[in-house]
């Protein structure tokens, strides 16, 4: 049985920062956008909830795929393991720098 890869993507949503796990990240078919998709969250049996990790999995409820914009993208890491997912106020963080990318990126004109 082979090991399925795990993925940490943190990108920015609406004056948030958000930290999901998934299994699947590519170019997708769409310019400038990050497929996402087989997102995962944390065990259901745990006795401890979390508000961000619940408000995550209703947000991504019934999702398959989700597109990310290129420009909204911080970083994409491929780990050993699955950690917590997240929502952070993006002037909340402690000692954070993160701030989104300034303009839009635009293709480049047709000559």
């Amino acid at each position: 049985m082979s090991k399925k890869n795990i993925f940490r993507i943190i990108f920015h949503n609406q004056g948030n920062i958000y930290e999901v796990y998934a299994h699947e990240v590519s170019q997708g078919g769409m310019y400038a956008f990050v497929e996402v998709a087989d997102i995962m969250f944390g065990e259901r049996s745990q006795l401890v909830v979390d508000p961000s990790d619940e408000k995550l999995k209703s947000e991504f409820a019934g999702v398959k795929r989700t597109y990310i914009p290129l420009h909204a993208v911080v970083r994409i890491d491929e780990v050993e393991k699955e950690g917590q997912a997240k929502i952070v106020p993006a002037g909340e963080s402690k000692g954070s720098n993160v701030a989104p990318f300034p303009m839009p990126i635009k293709p480049p004109a047709a000559e």
